[in-house]
């Protein structure tokens, strides 16, 4: 199967973001909603692509292959926890930057917000925090703790996670 110029950059997307969900590749393909994602994974990366366990969407091997794109995640295939490398947007750069390490107190999403401000003098949507710190879950680098309202901490030390910017 030929992908069209589009659909290789889409893949390439892909296999950068994964594992991710619509709502990321909605955002980045600027398209108008989830199902709309849905149709195009469906209709064009069909043999590229796949849902893994928890619905997550992820790029085949043979997707990695296509592509002149390194994966969002690297991980020692023997060692469990945390990956060792992740590519990530520079806002989830800055949130890995100022949140409390793994044996800190987890952090509220308005408390990562506050601490970007002060250290970054940047000016982000809580909801754009929000969803960092819920990507960078899903990737296995920030773990949640359940209070009150969730909580974030990293869920393993910063010396033993690369975090750089995938754009």
């Amino acid at each position: 199967m030929t992908l069209s110029e589009e659909a290789t950059e889409r893949l390439a997307d892909v296999v950068e973001l994964q594992p991710t969900k619509n709502s990321e590749l909605q955002d980045r393909w600027e398209m108008e909603s989830g199902s709309e994602v849905h149709q195009y994974l469906e209709n064009e990366l069909g043999d590229y692509y796949f849902r893994d366990d928890n619905s997550l969407i992820r790029a085949t091997a043979e997707a990695a292959d296509l592509v002149d794109v390194e994966p969002g995640i690297e991980s020692d295939p023997d060692a469990e926890g945390a990956p060792s490398r992740v590519r990530v947007p520079e806002l989830q750069v800055q949130i890995v930057d100022v949140l409390a390490g793994p044996d800190e107190k987890s952090e509220s999403v308005v408390s990562v917000l506050h601490a970007l401000r002060d250290e970054f003098d940047v000016d982000p949507d809580a909801e754009d925090v929000r969803s960092g710190l819920q990507s960078l879950r899903r990737k296995g680098v920030v773990e949640v703790e359940y209070r009150t309202v969730p909580t974030f901490r990293l869920a393993a030390p910063r010396d033993e996670i690369e975090v750089e910017a995938a754009n």
